[in-house]
């Protein structure tokens, strides 16, 4: 009877007891970087569970990460002049690359950390290069007979509320800077107020300021969209296509910024080791061949074929003043007309 009711108990304690709680990764991320199929067979892999948050701009990854000093996240994808940001903040730890040995795999321009601005540090390697992509000019073909050839058709009266553009102030002041042919990255004082003019003359003829790449090709769609910034790159171009839409894709003659993403780890990461495990699988080449197929955007793996030599491509770099763009931006878009820079 006794050793009846001590098994009783044993059992009753025993299903009392928590079951052991199944670790999780946060990743912070642009769509289209962990489609929920490729997450699931890393949740297999490593008998983990992953926790996948996106966003729609360098802003909002700002805010994000910033928000608790890094700890509401393990890893995030983000792009080479913003980088700069998270190392001068120290929200992001050097990386042990033994522990990510894909890199081994890359292409040797991605190799060699320290010719790519923004991502080493004292020596120390802080981010590892995942995809890349120009920010060319998407046209409806039956709404162009020739192709455009400058980024100042975005001005283009012809095609007034018909031009969607991305909802980024640095990025808008850049392209802004270039139709008037200043420096995209470093705006003069003596500039400011011709720039934040060109750009209150954008918004009044564009359609719309989009933040999605999805949301992007819904508009172009419905509302018959004659030109897109595209922000996203090609990966915007492959989404236009797989929709059917007849569309083509220039780099403007005044060259396209480009942007370089890489992945990170944030200082407050739980499992250091998990974290770049994560790095690793992004790096394979199944799941870096995936992305090329599903998002159109070239992977750091293998040599990208469809960027002609001939293209001015403009690596994007840190600007004169984030805080003051997003502040007179903020003005803009929202109909305000800036009096002081």
């Amino acid at each position: 009877m006794i050793l009846r009711l001590l098994t009783c108990l044993i059992v009753s304690l025993t299903l009392s007891l928590p079951s052991q709680a199944v670790e999780t990764l946060r990743v912070l991320t642009w769509p289209g970087y962990a489609d929920s199929d490729l997450v699931k067979a890393f949740e297999k892999k490593y008998d983990v569970r992953v926790e996948v948050s996106y966003i729609s701009s360098d802003e909002v990854l700002r805010q994000k990460i910033s928000a608790n000093h890094g700890d509401d996240f393990d890893v995030f994808a983000a792009n080479t002049a913003e980088l700069q940001h998270y190392l001068d903040e120290k929200l992001i730890v050097p990386l042990r690359l033994a522990n990510i040995p894909n890199t081994a795999n890359q292409l040797p321009r991605f190799r060699n950390a320290k010719n790519i601005p923004g991502i080493t540090q004292l020596g120390e390697v802080y981010a590892v290069p995942y995809t890349y992509s120009e920010m060319g000019l998407i046209f409806d073909r039956k709404q162009f007979k020739e192709a455009p050839t400058s980024i100042a058709v975005m001005w283009d009266p012809r095609y007034q509320g018909r031009v969607l553009a991305f909802n980024d102030s640095s990025h808008n002041f850049s392209i802004a800077s270039l139709a008037l042919g200043g420096k995209p990255f470093r705006i003069e004082d003596k500039n400011v107020k011709s720039v934040v003019d060109h750009l209150i003359a954008l918004r009044r003829n564009v359609l719309t300021f989009y933040t999605l790449p999805e949301e992007s090709v819904e508009l172009f769609r419905t509302q018959t969209a004659a030109l897109l910034f595209a922000n996203y790159g090609r990966q915007q171009l492959k989404l236009l296509q797989d929709a059917g839409a007849d569309v083509g894709y220039v780099i403007p003659q005044e060259g396209a910024l480009a942007w370089l993403d890489c992945w990170a780890i944030t200082r407050g990461v739980k499992n250091k080791n998990l974290a770049e495990r994560w790095i690793n699988y992004m790096l394979d080449i199944t799941v870096s061949r995936e992305l090329t197929r599903r998002q159109g955007l070239s992977n750091t793996i293998e040599a990208d074929t469809a960027t002609r030599e001939t293209d001015k491509i403009i690596w994007l770099e840190p600007v004169e003043d984030d805080k003051r763009r997003a502040a007179l931006w903020a003005r803009i878009i929202s109909g305000d007309l800036p009096g002081r820079f």
